[in-house]
Parts: structure tokens; C-alpha cells; sequence
């Protein structure tokens, strides 16, 4: 039976512990713990606290996407080893990594003129160690670290109003060599891909879901947009998937200015995905 679980990094704006306090009020099972600036987000001690008083076990921890986080490693290696050593501690099975970049991307945003940044290639040069690991060094990792990997499909991005895949290893047959995934729907959905379908590929792959819905925006709560996210959980339910689906959404989704939205949305959403999956 799959786990319905809230991401912490959709609500990244808030505390920790905010976060969990209002995944328990809407009625999730666990919680993934995105790694990011916020120092306890990388406590275990606290962490333990947070799960024992809400009642949340932490299912994943996300690697930082982000090379600074004061007191974590720069590179994607060094993330993912601190991030399997916090997972083990928190007794959370599934670590959730990205894909290498193939080039960078920077960000130029003109406000008050557009919606969307402008992303613009820099011809920074990218490491080809971390790529030779996820192909060739993943599972004995997953073994010595008693973790499973669950590797994140990316999304296309728009660059200079072109669609371009800034990620190496991010085509599904390249996908295919890897042992565990973790499911984007949202991501998949900026490539014009079904989740359904994909994951009927991947099969006992996919031993993690990021789920949300895409409307031209990523992201977006998954009762509303253009993917058919009742039909994915209930496939899901039919396949026996026993994994969690974390609700991985944005804060501005969630009206995250105004605490009694962010109840109302939650709340929704866990409706949405008990529904379908069968729960009642």
C-alpha cells in the first residue's frame, strides 16, 4: 500500500517544524525532508523529534539540488554521502537525488516585465565523476549505506525560448540503466510524457513519487492541471505500488501567505490521493 507523504520543501518559505505540524493536521502518513538552507533540516536529533511528536516517520531525505549549504559538501557526491549518512540515522530508507548537469543554466529574471525567468547557458565546465557513479558505483553505495537511491527524473527547460535538457542521463532509455528512480510527474510532464505509461516501463524501479500537476507551470496541486494524476494513483493502487507518493508542490501553489489556505489545500490534496488510491 503506497504512503502518502508531504514534502517539507513545499513549503520551503515556513520552519521545519511548521511543515510537519501542518502535514499532520491535513492527514499524511510520513514526510520527505528536502535538505536546503534551513540548518534544521539536517539535524537528525530534531528531526527524530519532529517525527516522534507528529507521528510522521521521515519515508526519504532529498539531497540538497543546490551546491551551498553551509556545512554540507559542494559537489553532488559529497551531497549524496552526507545525505545517505542523515537518512540511516533517521532510519528513512529512500535518499532522493538528481541527476549531473550537463551544462549550468543562469537565471535572469526582468521584474515587473515577465513572469518567467530567462534561463541563459554558461559554459561552466561540468564533472563527469558524479555521472560514472550513478552508472557504475550506485549500488554497492546502496549497499554499503543500507539506502536505496531513488534517482529523480528532471525536467526540459526553457533556454533562450527553446526547450533543452540541461541534465545528463535524464532520457528514459538512459533512466533505464539506472536500479532505483524516483518519479517526477510534474517533470515528466514538460517532456509531454505520461507518468502512467512511464511508470508501467519502469516498473519496480520506481521505488519513489514526487507528485504534482503541470499546467505550463511546474508544480501545481494535483487535482488541478493538465495531467490525469487520478487515473496515475489509481494505477498505482491496481499495481500494488508500495512506495510513498510525496506531494512535492510550490509554496505560492499553497497560498503560503495565508496559514488557512495552506490547511484547505492540504487538506484537499490528502482527499485527492486517498481517493484514488483506494483508501477511502
Amino acid at each position: 500500500m503506497a504512503t502518502i507523504a508531504f514534502s517539507t520543501g513545499s513549503l520551503h518559505t515556513y520552519g521545519i517544524s511548521r511543515a510537519f505540524e501542518l502535514a499532520a493536521e491535513a492527514g499524511f502518513e510520513a514526510v520527505e525532508v528536502l535538505i536546503d538552507h534551513r540548518w534544521d533540516s539536517r539535524q537528525p536529533a530534531y528531526l527524530k523529534r519532529l517525527s516522534r511528536e507528529s507521528g510522521l516517520p521521515i519515508v526519504a531525505v532529498h539531497s540538497p539540488f543546490v551546491p551551498h549549504v553551509p556545512g554540507w559538501p559542494s559537489d553532488p557526491l559529497g551531497r549524496l554521502q552526507h545525505s545517505a549518512a542523515l537518512a540511516r540515522e533517521l532510519k528513512a530508507g529512500i535518499v532522493v537525488a538528481h541527476l549531473p548537469l550537463r551544462i549550468h543554466a543562469a537565471k535572469v529574471e526582468f521584474f515587473g516585465l515577465s513572469k518567467r525567468p530567462l534561463l541563459l547557458p554558461v559554459p561552466f565546465p561540468v564533472s563527469s565523476d558524479y555521472r560514472r557513479f550513478l552508472l557504475n558505483g550506485l549500488d554497492q553505495f546502496e549497499a554499503d549505506e543500507e539506502v536505496l537511491v531513488g534517482v529523480e527524473n528532471m525536467p526540459a527547460k526553457r533556454v533562450l525560448g527553446r526547450h533543452l535538457d540541461i541534465h545528463s542521463l535524464n532520457t528514459l532509455d538512459e533512466l533505464a540503466n539506472l536500479s532505483h528512480l524516483t518519479l517526477d510527474t510534474t517533470h515528466l510532464a514538460t517532456w509531454q510524457l505520461d507518468p502512467g505509461e512511464v511508470y508501467e516501463r519502469f516498473g519496480t524501479r520506481v521505488v519513489h513519487i514526487h507528485l504534482s500537476n503541470f499546467d505550463g507551470e511546474e508544480h501545481k496541486l494535483p487535482q488541478t492541471g493538465h495531467l490525469p494524476l487520478a487515473d496515475f494513483l489509481q494505477r498505482l493502487r491496481q499495481t500494488h505500488y508500495q512506495g510513498a507518493v510525496s506531494v512535492e508542490l510550490r509554496p505560492d501553489v499553497l497560498q503560503a501567505e495565508d496559514e488557512e489556505q495552506v490547511r484547505m489545500h492540504l487538506r484537499r490534496v490528502v482527499a485527492f490521493c486517498r481517493e484514488h488510491l483506494g483508501r477511502g
